[in-house]
């Protein structure tokens, strides 16, 4: 820049100095502008006074009108035949003492528990919830109530009824406690029947831990939501059922291939029945020795590790929310 300001005052044009020098004449004639000194900006004619600000703000937090927007106070005032500023002088006024908030009172909703179950065998935990199943033609449904343990995955009740109430819910549960036992959680969502009075009176007589997803929290029901995934996208899930009856048929047929014949890749392969009765150890040490009769008839079509694959593992724990672990490595107590 000092190069180019001696060439212009040796009267060496401002074109060819700038092209000598490589500075933009732009640049080198840039001069800041300087602000005229102390002229003060004069007040609107239309200001409010701080006596009526003040005013405006006593009638926006008063008790009738704390709990509205500006502009339904605005409105409220005109049919009243009141008027004492803009709605924009409204808004200017909360904003000078920080008031542009949500002014109505709402409730605090508590914050709801994540549920943290765990179970390490059968019998433990249980799921339960209830889908539609379509009716013969649009518009009618029937309601399958499914319970499943979560460990072996195996179905441990269902029933079909042509409507979904409390009563019946109940009455599946006592059939299903009956035949595999008292389990120590049930856990469901929030639906009617599942936070029914009769239901959790059933619950507390027989000392059954009840567990609950959070409102609009579709993954904390995840065994369940995902069961219902399985029966509704297998192929012989027909488009429509004839009737209540031909309803129950079909669940009756596929629960029974469900937790008999289905090997279901949670669970190392196994079906839900042989996990949940205790038979999954013999059969995966007869795995363990076929593999380790083709291993040594062709050892170099085996690569890795000796061990069983992992998905033929039988998991030792089934989780809702796994629990988090401390510092040293422990799992925190669940939370039903």
């Amino acid at each position: 820049m000092g190069a180019y300001r001696e060439l212009v005052a040796a009267s060496i044009p401002t074109r060819a100095a700038a092209a000598l020098t490589s500075v933009p004449r732009a640049t080198a004639n840039y001069r800041p502008r300087v602000g005229r000194p102390g002229r003060a900006r004069p007040a609107p004619g239309n200001k409010l006074s701080p006596e009526e600000r003040a005013e405006v703000l006593a009638v926006l937090d008063s008790d009738r009108f704390v709990d509205l927007a500006p502009l339904q106070i605005y409105g409220q005032l005109l049919d009243e035949g009141v008027y004492m500023c803009s709605v924009a002088t409204f808004y200017r006024v909360l904003a000078e003492h920080r008031q542009v908030t949500e002014r109505r009172r709402l409730a605090r909703h508590p914050a709801r528990v994540c549920p943290e179950l765990v179970a390490t065998a059968p019998g433990q935990v249980y799921s339960w919830d209830i889908t539609k199943l379509p009716g013969a033609v649009k518009g009618r449904y029937y309601d399958a109530y499914v319970m499943i343990d979560i460990f072996s995955r195996y179905i441990v009740g269902v029933s079909v009824q042509a409507r979904e109430s409390g009563p019946l819910a109940e009455e599946m549960m006592r059939e299903v406690f009956g035949i595999h036992g008292i389990p120590q959680v049930v856990h469901a969502d929030r639906g009617t029947s599942m936070t029914s009075k009769t239901v959790a009176t059933l619950l507390a007589d027989l000392q059954i831990t009840r567990s609950h997803s959070r409102p609009r929290v579709s993954n904390d029901n995840p065994y369940s939501e995902a069961w219902f995934k399985t029966l509704k996208y297998a192929p012989v899930f027909p488009e429509r059922f004839g009737s209540l009856e031909d309803a129950r048929t079909f669940m009756d047929r596929f629960i029974h291939h469900y937790n008999h014949e289905h090997l279901h890749t949670g669970i190392g392969l196994h079906t839900p029945a042989d996990v949940h009765y205790g038979l999954a150890a013999a059969k995966s040490h007869r795995r363990a020795a076929t593999l380790a009769t083709a291993r040594a008839a062709h050892p170099t079509r085996f690569g890795g590790p000796t061990g069983m694959p992992k998905i033929l593992q039988t998991p030792t724990e089934a989780w809702i929310n796994q629990p988090q672990q401390d510092t040293e490595g422990h799992q925190k107590p669940a939370a039903a």
